[in-house]
């Protein structure tokens, strides 16, 4: 199921009338662009002619932006990012290397809001393996906004990236601070290589006095071994900002350890660090669960 009747439908809802117009015009001209040039000419102009603003999709269009795409979420994205998408997707020869050699070209010239646009688009692509060293290449980059677009709310590195290049992007979104919650298929792709990565870098952060990140927490399921256990266990004891102590909590109960998560709850002090226990212990502790702590205050 293609999305870009989707898409179409989301921005028709939205878009003020000249800038629909003008997507409209420009969809309808780009099946005939040849010159590649005018192809990233036209993205490049969406930013003169779609207003700034989040797409802000309702929850029945994330209904149906997950079954046309399964684990596409939509709900970050902007308008213009949105435009972007329909213009790259408007190309009738993406199945073709002329189509796919234009999308990698649009790369070239791309300024930070095409780039978003652009990653965001790979997993929506006839072939979309063939953009698998280009997505490679966005994990690289060290501004948030692309790096989000390149491996948050999107299928595309669950599906495409091997082990290596999977591991290096999950830790690379905890040192730049994306939410490693919004990658999508983390939980299918947990391993030991991820588990060992993540309590080397727990270790390195506590050595050096420093709060430990909760989303590296999420790294570790089934996988903790001891070593894990016990890193849960000093956080949860000595660990001064709450949503870290109530993400350790989540990956005790991740690692399999329910019975000991209800002796903690017992004893803890810590309302909001109590409650992500409790949910917690209801087995609530898939990747979403994290999302919560993002509304606490206390700062990592």
């Amino acid at each position: 199921m293609t999305t870009l009747p989707l898409l179409r439908a989301m921005l028709a809802a939205r878009l003020p009338d000249p800038a629909s117009d003008w997507l409209a015009t420009t969809s309808a001209q780009i099946a005939d662009f040849e010159d590649v040039g005018r192809f990233c000419a036209a993205i490049s102009a969406a930013s003169r002619y779609v207003p700034r603003g989040l797409l802000e999709p309702t929850a029945d269009e994330l209904r149906r932006a997950g079954q046309a795409l399964p684990g596409w979420n939509p709900e970050r994205w902007t308008l213009r990012e949105t435009v972007r998408v329909v213009l790259v997707l408007s190309r009738t020869d993406l199945d073709t290397d002329d189509g796919s050699d234009a999308v990698l070209e649009a790369f070239r010239y791309a300024d930070e809001g095409e780039l978003c646009a652009l990653y965001r688009a790979l997993a929506h692509l006839p072939g979309p393996e063939r953009y698998l060293w280009r997505a490679k290449e966005g994990c690289r980059t060290n501004m948030l906004t692309v790096f989000e677009a390149d491996v948050c709310d999107t299928p595309y590195p669950a599906a495409h990236f091997d082990v290596v290049a999977w591991n290096q992007a999950v830790i690379k979104a905890v040192f730049i601070g994306a939410p490693v919650w919004r990658i999508e298929g983390l939980d299918r792709r947990l391993g030991p290589d991820l588990a060992r990565m993540a309590l080397d870098l727990v270790e390195e952060r506590r050595s050096a006095g420093r709060a430990i990140q909760p989303d590296l927490w999420l790294c570790l399921g089934e996988h903790a071994g001891e070593r894990g256990l016990e890193a849960l266990e000093v956080e949860l004891a000595t660990g001064t900002s709450p949503a870290g102590r109530a993400a350790a909590a989540y990956g005790l109960m991740r690692s399999g350890q329910a019975e000991r998560l209800a002796v903690l709850l017992r004893e803890e002090q810590d309302q909001r660090v109590a409650d992500a226990m409790r949910d917690a212990h209801a087995g609530h502790t898939d990747q979403g669960a994290f999302r919560a702590l993002a509304n606490f205050t206390a700062e990592v």
